[in-house]
């Protein structure tokens, strides 16, 4: 387990910086082949399923996990592919919240 997986997001409205580049470079390590955005305000990882049901299963227990963090990511879904993006609105930019959750997604994916 990751320490991104271990924390809980802290609500955000706003006032407070987004991440700079270095402290988006700390927490990208932590993360599995996710992409940071050219201007550095999201995260976005694409994921592909045998079936309708395998992603939808997916997208379910990423609502479930958004409605516990209380942060939610924009997902594209399509049969068999799904693409989540993280960004903290508030900041328009980066927090840790952003990690955590998507740490948290990869946990989801390979069931750790």
């Amino acid at each position: 387990m990751s320490s991104l997986t271990s924390q809980h997001c802290l609500p955000c409205e706003g006032g407070v910086a987004p991440l700079n580049t270095d402290e988006i470079m700390h927490y990208m390590k932590e993360l599995k082949q996710w992409q940071v955005s050219s201007d550095h305000k999201t995260i976005q990882k694409s994921f592909k399923f045998g079936n309708y049901y395998e992603t939808m299963a997916f997208v379910n227990a990423i609502a479930w996990l958004s409605h516990l963090e209380n942060h939610h990511p924009d997902l594209q879904v399509s049969y068999n592919h799904c693409d989540v993006s993280y960004t903290t609105h508030a900041i328009d930019g980066l927090s840790t919240n952003d990690f955590v959750c998507a740490a948290k997604v990869d946990a989801i994916r390979t069931g750790h």
